[in-house]
């Protein structure tokens, strides 16, 4: 029913680029719920920070798509908001690894997968920049957005962490269930982040060589 409500008003939307276009200011509210998951984490005691945290990221992580969608349907596609739309990605992704490996939901071995993650990041940003000087855009591969989705499912999973683990042990037993499969799906999008920033290094080098 939600995206039919959308698609309903995307046909009567005006259209027309502007900074304070819906798409951006969505864009503008994931940049600032950056520091409210770190505030909820620190400021708010026990689980229900986690919560907390928890919600501020889902619901940033639906602006995410949302802002995307609307500046399609509604032609409000500009470059402001494509260069603030990567940059809200990287800080909220960053910013959540850090402050799950400062709570040691990411601890011990798994920070491997963090910093795989983080280093990735870098290096498209860093292959993009150059790229950009060269007029070539990287385009965004199918296996990239899934990779995308599994590492945002898998940090929104280990924000609920112990809190998670508590309602499912009490409900089915399993202990550490929530926790577990969200370091597992976080291993996986490590291993897809490899892949996919293999293939931009890849493209990258063959460009700077033909060049």
């Amino acid at each position: 029913m939600l995206l039919s409500a959308l698609m309903n008003t995307a046909a009567t939307a005006p259209t027309g680029m502007s900074a304070a276009s819906l798409p951006n200011v969505l864009t503008y509210l994931r940049i600032l719920a950056v520091p409210a998951v770190v505030l909820c984490l620190f400021l708010i005691e026990g689980d229900a920070g986690r919560w907390w945290a928890l919600g501020v990221y889902i619901a940033a992580c639906f602006t995410d798509w949302l802002d995307g969608f609307l500046a399609r349907v509604w032609r409000q596609q500009s470059l402001l908001g494509r260069m603030l739309d990567p940059i809200a990605d990287k800080l909220l992704v960053g910013t959540t690894l850090l402050m799950l490996t400062h709570n040691h939901t990411i601890d011990r071995v798994n920070v491997a997968a963090a910093v795989i993650i983080l280093c990735r990041e870098i290096l498209v940003s860093g292959l993009r920049e150059f790229l950009a000087e060269l007029n070539v855009r990287i385009h965004v591969t199918q296996l990239a957005k899934w990779k995308t989705t599994l590492q945002m499912i898998a940090l929104g999973i280990l924000l609920a962490g112990p809190a998670g683990d508590k309602i499912v042990q009490a409900t089915t037993g399993l202990t550490n269930a929530v926790s577990g499969s969200g370091l597992a799906m976080l291993w996986v999008a490590a291993l897809l982040t490899l892949w996919t920033g293999y293939d931009y290094l890849k493209a990258a080098v063959r460009t700077a060589m033909e060049r």
